[in-house]
């Protein structure tokens, strides 16, 4: 009878207590990441046959070498534990929102005797009104730039007690009422400002164009012409903050509407924030391998990872379907904000009807980012496969270009693109050796045959194909590297740049394909890129020799004390920039004084 494993007497003395579970792969590296209210009854459901778990779990299990496990004292602690290690370690089959980031809130300090309004990321209990959050940053800014602009409420953060002897510029170029040098504005001018952005942020437009045009009317009646126009101004400005929140609920209470769509592995969500009784703004989220989430357990994550880290959570969030945990986040997130918060479907009404709304919007955003926008890598791919006439689909593409100027510092690159994706890890650069001048040709046949014999005596897989940068001289090229390796059978093919027009060695005539093929554009990126990288490395190059011909100028320093510079500054800039004691340790007290005299003079 064998040995049980680790993994084996790890499950065997699972507590059964609440806390979280960390599933480690083969190399020690965390794969998941769980919570469970008994960790012993939670964590062996993943590796019973009976449990019919769904194919994101047949995956992982396959997957699971080794686990760790924190008790904490109930399941509360256990959630919010999960979200933080989550978060920190991103584990592979965890949920991960694409969209991670902090939306901004317009901030009105209205515990100030002068209160100002600004952006702020941070929502903090400090006595200020927080309007948000805009998940539209430049609906935000142009909100706050329109406030002071009409109601001209100040922006700056020093202390104001009138003592100025003027007032600063703002209130000369009509930005600012002038609150901190007396005489200007008084304090119920101001605050009555302060109240009137208090209403345009909350929402309450209707009331707020009441008062404006009252106002407007009674100085039109007095003949104050110049001030009806500044509120004329306001109003118009209120108006059309109003045309971006036409969406309305009848509801005070802020509230998030989630729905989605999924197809297979993708999915794409839509989350419309409504703050005020109105639709503010939305949030889109999309995944490409979810790898067998089920629905219910899929929104669930979302909710889990979106609101139990963000600063801020609405009172009600709306969703399609039940979740696991339901009341469980219900009851965690209601603390964190300190009020009660409700995660519920709606049936019917008002509610119900934007929530399809809200489906339908994220149907047509997945429909535009996985259908019109373009094809599948593995459908680019299988369209080249077809194109080419290869034996199947060519999932690692190998990409050559060559970089001179006159024929000197002669560079190859090679940029590696796999299933559809460009891994710079990868990629590799060559000085070319045997080649003298100008001569591409060669140049490209010494790169491409020094890569496979190299893959040769390393006993490596080829690649699917093998591209060049060029026409039919830079293939025929290649092809001579190839047949002198006996590769004869390696897929090979040249895009020319001037023409777009790709060259196979089996063809006379070169293929032109449409400029709004994926597959043309898949290879014209493999192209550039090369181009790019062997652009840079060229670059890098004729710098390093430049300054080796500047370094021998200099009296005392010959080829190998040049050398030895450039291997161990690499550049003039970095060489500038050492201290004495460093051109010291390299060549010496005496050349070393002679160098810094040198490069001072180039600076």
């Amino acid at each position: 009878m064998s040995e049980p494993t680790s993994l084996e007497k790890k499950l065997a003395h699972l507590p059964e207590q609440p806390g979280v579970y960390l599933f480690k792969d083969a190399d020690g590296n965390t794969i998941y990441i769980g919570k469970a209210r008994i960790l012993k009854n939670r964590v062996r459901s993943y590796f019973q046959d009976s449990s019919d778990p769904s194919l994101k779990t047949k995956i992982l299990v396959t997957k699971i070498k080794d686990l760790e496990f924190i008790v904490t004292d109930n399941e509360i602690e256990a959630l919010l534990l999960e979200s933080h290690l989550v978060k920190k370690n991103q584990p592979r089959y965890n949920l991960e929102l694409k969209d991670d980031k902090s939306f901004p809130f317009i901030k009105l300090t209205v515990q100030e005797n002068f209160p100002r309004a600004f952006l702020t990321r941070q929502h903090r209990k400090d006595g200020a009104l927080y309007f948000g959050p805009y998940t539209a940053a430049g609906l935000a800014k142009e909100t706050l730039r329109l406030i002071h602009r009409h109601f001209r409420i100040r922006t700056c953060r020093k202390p104001i007690d009138g003592s100025a002897v003027r007032p600063c510029l703002n209130y000369h170029i009509g930005r600012c009422l002038g609150p901190c040098s007396k005489g200007h504005c008084r304090r119920e001018e101001y605050r009555s400002a302060v109240e009137k952005v208090r209403l345009l942020l909350e929402g309450k437009t209707e009331v707020l164009t009441g008062e404006l045009r009252t106002a407007m009317m009674e100085a039109a009646g007095q003949e104050k012409f110049e001030e009806a126009a500044i509120i004329r101004e306001q109003i118009r400005t209120v108006e059309s903050l109003a045309e971006h929140q036409k969406m309305v609920l009848n509801s005070t209470e802020d509230a998030d509407f989630l729905g989605f769509h999924q197809e297979g592995s993708r999915a794409a969500l839509q989350l419309f924030t409504m703050r005020g009784s109105k639709v503010l703004g939305r949030q889109e989220f999309f995944w490409e391998e979810l790898e067998g989430f089920q629905a219910a357990d899929f929104l669930a994550e979302v909710i889990r990872r979106h609101y139990l880290p963000a600063s801020f959570v609405p009172s009600e969030i709306w969703i399609p379907m039940p979740v696991e945990d339901q009341s469980l986040l219900e009851e965690i997130l209601s603390r964190k904000k300190r009020r009660p918060v409700r995660i519920q479907v709606p049936k019917i009404g008002t509610r119900r009807r934007l929530l399809r709304l809200v489906e339908k919007n994220a149907h047509l955003a997945f429909q535009q980012r996985f259908r019109v926008l373009g094809p599948t890598p593995e459908k680019i791919l299988s369209d080249l496969q077809r194109i080419l006439g290869l034996p199947e689909p060519p999932r690692r593409i190998e990409c050559f270009d060559i970089s001179n100027i006159q024929g000197t510092n002669s560079v190859a690159s090679m940029v590696v693109c796999v299933d559809g994706v460009m891994k710079p890890s990868e990629y590799r650069k060559y000085r070319i050796r045997t080649v003298e001048g100008a001569n591409d040709f060669a140049s490209m046949q010494e790169a491409v045959y020094r890569r496979y014999r190299r893959l040769q005596d390393e006993n490596r897989s080829l690649p699917g194909l093998v591209l060049v940068d060029g026409g039919k001289g830079q293939l025929s090229s290649a092809r001579e590297a190839l047949d002198g390796l006996n590769l004869a059978g390696q897929p090979l093919a040249a895009l020319a740049k001037e023409e777009e027009a790709l060259f196979l060695s089996e063809c006379k005539e070169p293929l032109r394909l449409e400029k709004t093929d994926p597959v043309l554009h898949l290879l014209q990126q493999m192209r550039d890129e090369a181009h790019r990288f062997a652009l840079a490395f060229h670059r890098k190059r004729r710098q390093k020799s430049t300054l080796q011909t500047a370094l021998l100028e200099i009296p005392g320093i010959g080829p190998r004390t040049a050398r030895k510079l450039l291997t161990r500054f690499q550049s003039l800039k970095r060489l500038q920039q050492a201290s004495q004691e460093d051109l010291e340790k390299a060549v010496g007290p005496r050349l070393a004084q002679i160098l810094a005299h040198h490069l001072k003079m180039v600076k």
